[in-house]
């Protein structure tokens, strides 16, 4: 295989397909990025055997390049390293029929050894059984907005994805970790067909950092999902779990509504927060009419804070707690300029909403309360 190109280009595409390169893997092919021409345009892919990226490049191919060398591994860590530390220029990338890879510039030769890429495992080739068609801004707000409540308990695997819930009306994207709760529906985000899945978060992410305002397509195969980007693909095995019923925990009789501004509660939960137990991380929000006080304290320190935030907020005086670092996460989290809380009891989750919600957009967090001894 011989191809020019210029550094910057190959650099970018190898960014991309990285993010599915394992730091160390029992397979040492596993470990490299999967060079293939396929006609007049290069191929970039990368596995983990769980995740799986495809990155095509323009690059302009030479015809006396070997034909027996159309696939080549090359180690993914040094060739990156090397184009990082390259400015920008053309570079030439030349590979023989013993695999090794020699990079050219009109500064120097780089020359490392490569792998058979026949060796190098088959990437999953989906039926497409299900077609969602969507945009990449889309799915990276829905990334965005969920990812922060995924759950890394390997104990719970279904809670370590993001489960969509795509309806001919819209599409849902929900993530738990049981402290937290996200719920977003998006109503651009539609299938003719009904298809529930959930998709490992790392996957996810990967797909976010790819995306753009352009189109993407979702496919759902059996055990796999691939988001189709045009010239990127990610490809990731679903987890084969049932997710938990996250409408029954989500509180709908909640009689006390307190509506204040998100950035001047967020940092006052911030400030606070600082001063809580490093354990438990506990604040305590004494709603008033008009007002809540934000308090915390760290008794093996002999440290405590208080702030009171203006609000609206005309039910019942009520005095609830919760994990500053969760509550601090939901409300950054929330685009609003006003957020609303919805409360029924001090021992029932709490409710966040924006006041006034996007367009063709509903976002929902839940936070569970944590116990205080105040308690009756």
């Amino acid at each position: 295989m011989r191809f020019s190109t210029k550094s910057a280009q190959l650099r970018e595409a190898l960014m991309t397909v990285a993010g599915a390169v394992p730091s160390k893997s029992t397979l040492p092919i596993l470990e490299c990025i999967l060079f293939e021409r396929m006609g007049d345009t290069l191929h970039l892919s990368a596995t983990d055997l769980e995740i799986s990226i495809v990155q095509q490049v323009p690059v302009q191919f030479e015809s006396n390049g070997s034909a027996r060398s159309n696939r080549i591994a090359v180690p993914a860590k040094r060739l990156l390293n090397t184009l990082r530390a390259l400015p920008d220029l053309p570079i030439e990338f030349v590979s023989d029929e013993e695999f090794n890879v020699t990079l050219r510039t009109d500064q120097g030769m780089y020359k490392m050894v490569g792998h058979d890429g026949a060796d190098y495992p088959a990437l999953p080739e989906l039926d497409a059984q299900q077609r969602i068609e969507t945009e990449g801004a889309l799915l990276k707000r829905a990334v965005q907005k969920t990812s922060f409540a995924v759950s890394k308990d390997a104990l719970r695997p279904a809670m370590m994805g993001i489960y969509f819930q795509i309806q001919p009306e819209h599409g849902r994207a929900v993530a738990t970790d049981g402290h937290r709760l996200v719920k977003l529906t998006l109503g651009a985000m539609a299938s003719p067909e009904a298809v529930n899945f959930i998709v490992p978060e790392k996957a996810m992410s990967l797909a976010a950092r790819i995306a753009t305002d352009d189109a993407c397509t979702i496919l759902v195969d059996g055990g796999h999902a691939c988001f189709d980007f045009g010239h990127s693909q990610v490809m990731a095995r679903l987890i084969d779990e049932s997710y938990p019923n996250y409408e029954a925990v989500i509180p709908v009789e909640n009689d006390r509504r307190l509506t204040v501004n998100r950035v001047s509660m967020l940092n006052a939960v911030k400030r606070v927060g600082l001063y809580s137990s490093s354990m438990t991380n506990q604040i305590r929000l004494k709603l008033s009419a008009n007002a809540v006080e934000i308090s915390a304290e760290d008794i093996e320190r002999s440290s405590e804070a208080k702030e009171t935030v203006l609000c609206e907020y005309d039910s019942e005086a009520m005095t609830i707690g919760f994990n500053a670092l969760y509550l601090t996460e939901v409300l950054s989290n929330m685009d609003a300029d006003d957020v609303v809380f919805e409360f029924s009891t001090p021992n029932r989750a709490g409710i966040v909403t924006p006041l006034e919600q996007a367009e063709d957009e509903d976002i929902l967090m839940l936070i569970m309360p944590v116990m205080l001894n105040t308690y009756a």
